[in-house]
């Protein structure tokens, strides 16, 4: 990468499905660069096939970082994730690389724009009181923390309940804590370059279908058999296709069954995956690709 540039990274976000991986490998070869994952499945080692993680041969095109290297049963947060991801970039740019981070975990991105607010533990009793409210959150908070009220949807609840207890316990705003976070974001003075890939909705099902069978091709279903027992809480037990290929393999249903169901599964989350960005990745700009 240029040497006038020091502070340069590109971030690649999107649905599952839409070719982020693609797109992150032809920029890799263009520009010299690092892939780092910002996917919260793909960290895990026992899951390559059905996470969708880069092939043994994609990884031998360029440097990929933070992909399968969490074991099974091991704890993970954005956390932890943003800290690898910090010292993952800064070794790129200290090797003359250009830092790719791709995947589909908006949290993860928001952590290197906009930080992660160290708001502290809030008081036992200030969140059984507002976890258990039953009135009307949004009036409650428009009393106590009007800048937050005025940029939450009466209707969502879980966000309403998070600045309550945040005002109520600390004394400080939420919108405070999240200024507070931005100053000192990871990326803060990058120059940074962000990618939102889409594709129309049908598409995006159609290529999460058919990929889901080419994964049980690939021995998804196998991946499945060998995992450790682990409590059905555990993100690992979520990850899409998990929870269908586990029912097949106690009886409870056929192979097809839990193929259609995972498959349901991938549309439900690609769904969620595209209201989330409308909302808090409008500002990026859009790049359709057929990788």
């Amino acid at each position: 990468m240029p040497a006038s540039n020091p502070n340069r990274a590109v971030l690649i976000a999107g649905p599952t499905a839409s070719g982020k991986s693609a797109l992150a490998l032809r920029l890799a070869a263009a520009e010299n660069g690092v892939i780092i994952n910002a996917d919260s499945m793909q960290v895990y080692a026992p899951l390559r096939v059905l996470t969708a993680r880069p092939s043994v041969e994609e990884e031998a095109r360029a440097p990929h970082r933070l992909y399968g290297h969490v074991a099974a049963g091991e704890a993970y947060s954005v956390a932890r994730w943003q800290r690898e991801a910090v010292a993952e970039i800064t070794a790129a740019l200290a090797a003359g690389c250009l830092p790719i981070v791709v995947g589909g975990t908006g949290l993860y991105f928001m952590a290197l724009l906009k930080g992660l607010a160290e708001v502290p533990e809030i008081a036992p009793e200030v969140r059984k009181k507002w976890r258990g409210f039953e009135g009307d959150l949004h009036a409650e908070l428009a009393r106590k923390d009007a800048v937050s009220a005025a940029r939450l949807h009466p209707a969502d609840r879980q966000r309403l309940i998070r600045a309550l207890e945040v005002v109520e316990s600390t004394g400080t705003s939420l919108v405070e804590w999240q200024a507070r976070a931005s100053a000192s974001a990871p990326l803060a003075g990058f120059a940074v370059t962000r990618h939102f890939i889409t594709l129309p909705r049908e598409q995006l099902y159609a290529r999460a279908d058919a990929r889901f069978a080419a994964m049980l091709a690939q021995g998804a279903l196998d991946e499945v058999r060998r995992l450790p027992p682990l409590e059905a809480a555990h993100p690992l037990m979520k990850a899409i296709g998990v929870p269908e290929l586990a029912a097949h393999l106690r009886g409870e249903m056929t192979l097809q069954e839990a193929t259609a169901a995972a498959q349901m599964a991938t549309r439900n989350y690609i769904k969620r995956q595209l209201t989330w960005s409308r909302g808090q990745m409008a500002d990026w700009p859009s790049v359709a690709t057929a990788g």
